[in-house]
């Protein structure tokens, strides 16, 4: 296979539920079609995201891998340091790291979720970078403790990883821009929510956006609308209003949402326009157009999920927006 130049501002996503034989293929694939970034996610139910980047870490050479995202709640802040810390001194410079609320009814459901989300994450975010850098830790939080915590200098990296947040609304963006390195967004991410999403980010320092997108090529671009159209059933719902209140049809997809019996119903129903707007899909010329007004947006990092009953298929055909 070509191994054209590698992209650094374009990944690819690990889907969730990809057999297990195929997940270290994936991400060599990824890598040698010039990929710059394979994401890994953690959701309830499916893989964890810190074993997932380590074997990716290991059987790719120059990817950078991004676990996108660890819930606070679901480790204790100063054993994710030492797993984090691992990660990045065996492979440095090549670990981002996004921590986040995690989806509400997951954390409830493990009895996992604070009274006071941004709380926990502004003290959750400050005592991970404190620990990774090496200093000694006190914490008398309302929700992190820590008595003296520090890593000991045989497990400090020499290169700490960037720390984002993975978050949406309003408050915890306007978080992230103060206490993180960068932002992930989850999809779908039109520039119009790009631009909305920094606006509140507000740093005062060096951020980064990144943002997912559901995303699909095809020589006949509606081939490519079809099949990603699919990827975006869940957008309907409340969780992913702040993502399409910027949209000029904003109100149009909502009232949609409501007409329809299902998600499948929807996502069926959706003009092939918003479906446009809502995904890197086309062409491939199309798409490239897509993460130009993605970069003029702010966005430093554009993650690609793939879709499709085969990801490999899926992954050879979007690597094609890679080249000029």
């Amino acid at each position: 296979m070509r191994s054209p130049a590698t992209d650094r501002t374009v990944g690819v996503l690990l889907p969730r539920d990809l057999p297990a034989d195929r997940i270290l293929p994936y991400a060599r694939r990824a890598e040698e079609s010039g990929f710059g970034a394979v994401w890994v996610v953690e959701d309830l139910g499916f893989r964890g995201g810190i074993a997932q980047a380590a074997a990716v870490l290991a059987s790719t050479d120059r990817a950078r891998v991004g676990i996108g995202l660890l819930p606070a709640g679901a480790r204790n802040v100063a054993f994710a340091a030492l797993e984090i810390a691992s990660l990045a001194q065996l492979f440095p410079g090549r670990v981002d790291v996004a921590v986040g609320h995690g989806m509400p009814h997951w954390m409830r459901s493990v009895g996992q979720w604070p009274r006071s989300p941004l709380t926990f994450l502004r003290e959750y975010v400050d005592a991970l970078r404190a620990l990774l850098r090496g200093e000694l830790t006190q914490r008398r939080g309302q929700y992190v403790h820590l008595d003296g915590v520090q890593l000991d200098p045989s497990a400090l990296p020499d290169v700490v990883p960037d720390i984002l947040a993975g978050v949406r609304g309003p408050k915890s963006l306007a978080l992230s821009g103060e206490v993180a390195d960068g932002t992930v967004l989850a999809e779908p991410v039109a520039p119009e929510y790009a631009r909305a999403a920094l606006g509140h980010i507000s740093a005062a320092r060096p951020h980064r956006l990144v943002a997912y997108n559901i995303a699909s090529v095809d020589a006949d671009p509606l081939a490519a609308l079809a099949a990603a159209r699919p990827g975006l059933e869940w957008i309907g719902e409340p969780d992913w209003h702040a993502h399409i209140a910027p949209l000029p049809f904003a109100d149009e997809l909502v009232a949609l949402r409501a007409g329809c019996a299902s998600r499948e119903e929807f996502a069926r129903r959706m003009p092939d326009d918003w479906v446009a707007r809502l995904a890197v899909a086309g062409t491939p010329a199309q798409a490239r157009d897509r993460l130009d007004g993605l970069r003029a947006a702010g966005v430093t990092d554009t993650v690609l999920a793939p879709v499709g009953p085969d990801p490999l298929k899926a992954l050879d055909s979007l690597a094609s927006v890679l080249d000029a």
